[in-house]
């Protein structure tokens, strides 16, 4: 196993079950109420249109709430996440709510080896995914094996341009001062906390991480076969990616709280397999 595999598994592994205690995961109110989803999804719904019966694998899935949103909108949905822990937690969710979901755990350049390829209608990526990824030309080329002909790539993801800002700063001043474009040595970060509210002080704390630029991801979508149908930038994030700076709305969507115009925070990206 790679060192950014191992290093990373082990932070997510970690991580996990504080996540789904996180009140950010709204796990109980997906049990309390069959028709929530998770604030990532419904975003997005305008733009994702209908998925009803669409064969569906939500790559890096981690806990499953956008997973399981999948399928309480209709598609029939697997998993697939390189975290044990991760996939536990999911697996625990889904029983909970009698959600028939497989869910497979492999790191995400090898799921053309555990799953069907060429037979999937929609491959779905949901937020903070494709950071943890070397290589985004590799990823494309997974993304067009698994789905069929004419079958769909859903991603939102966060900004590379958000990720490119230094938030760690004491002046107030939002510098750009990381790699937009996908560089060969990872960006190593140590940090023994999390992006939810938690009290847990977590022990692997070592991540290798890669940013991807816009351009990049839309060439490596297109080279791998998907003509582009889709691509919307948003000020928002469904966390608050910049603490100090933000401000949240009734959505959980955060935004800079002085000009948000001034930073694209997400973006949604759709392509087709030709």
């Amino acid at each position: 196993m790679s060192e950014y595999l191992r290093l990373n598994r082990a932070q997510w592994d970690e991580r996990a079950p504080a996540h789904a205690a996180s009140p950010s995961y709204s796990r109980q109110r997906f049990i309390d109420d069959p028709t929530f989803l998770s604030d990532v999804v419904r975003f997005d719904l305008p733009r994702l249109g209908q998925v009803d019966g669409l064969r569906t694998v939500h790559l890096q899935c981690h806990i499953g709430t956008d997973t399981l949103s999948l399928h309480r909108l209709g598609a029939r949905v697997t998993g697939l996440d390189f975290s044990g822990a991760s996939l536990a937690q999911a697996r625990d969710l889904a029983a909970a709510t009698g959600a028939p979901i497989d869910y497979v755990e492999s790191d995400v350049y090898d799921a053309p080896q555990v799953l069907d390829q060429g037979t999937f209608d929609l491959v779905y990526t949901g937020v903070g995914a494709l950071c943890w990824l070397p290589d985004v030309r590799r990823w494309a080329g997974v993304v067009a094996a698994l789905l069929k002909p004419g079958g769909r790539l859903f991603i939102r993801e966060g900004h590379p341009m958000l990720w490119s800002v230094d938030e760690t700063r004491g002046d107030g001043v939002l510098a750009v001062d990381v790699s937009y474009f996908e560089r060969e040595e990872p960006l190593v970060w140590d940090e023994d906390s999390t992006y939810v509210e938690t009290k847990v002080k977590f022990e692997n704390t070592i991540t290798h991480q890669w940013n991807h630029g816009l351009g990049e991801i839309v060439t490596a979508v297109l080279d791998a076969g998907l003509d582009l149908t889709m691509l919307q930038e948003h000020d928002s994030a469904p966390w608050d990616a910049l603490p100090g700076h933000t401000v949240a709305d009734e959505h959980g969507e955060h935004r800079l709280a002085e000009r948000p115009w001034r930073l694209p925070q997400t973006y949604t990206l759709q392509a087709r397999k030709r």
